[in-house]
């Protein structure tokens, strides 16, 4: 089936071969920077939000003071679907990835289906999975929220 003088292969098999080849994976360093800045901006999102329904009803001021494990466990995954799934699925990128000048692709370098994205965000939620990153082999540096949607996080051009 992969035979190159095969008339009804199509013509770009063998470029997407190469383009393949030629992704290259994000460091551990750029992804590190790519998590602090990203969780900064979901901390930023969730003041913001925050301080917009204060001043909508500031009378929801004291119930914050409050501790209430539900609503702070309710507040990180939204905040995760807000900044994530739009920036990744229209982009491939955050703004973390801007920074480092790198983005989010699938295995074949292609732009992540919003599946993918989902599938990416989704993960991030596993309880400590920010360290997965750290035992990923040495060849291909990608953490649980790459590995489960199959997508890779690699140098921009």
């Amino acid at each position: 089936m992969n035979d190159p003088h095969n008339p009804y292969d199509a013509p770009q098999t063998q470029v997407r071969a190469e383009r393949i080849a030629q992704l290259v994976t994000a460091t551990r360093g750029q992804r590190l920077i790519n998590y602090l800045i990203d969780s900064l901006a979901c901390v930023a999102l969730i003041v913001c939000a925050l301080t917009l329904y204060t001043a909508y009803d500031p009378a929801v001021v004291n119930s914050l003071r409050e501790p209430n494990m539900f609503r702070d466990w309710v507040m990180t995954p939204i905040a995760l679907l807000i900044y994530y799934v739009p920036m990744e699925g229209m982009f491939g990128v955050t703004l973390g990835k801007l920074v480092t000048n790198t983005r989010v692709v699938d295995e074949q370098g292609r732009p992540p289906s919003w599946g993918q994205v989902l599938g990416r965000t989704a993960a991030r939620l596993i309880p400590f999975e920010q360290f997965t990153i750290l035992f990923s082999g040495t060849q291909r540096v990608a953490a649980w929220h790459d590995r489960l949607p199959k997508t890779l996080v690699v140098r921009a051009r």
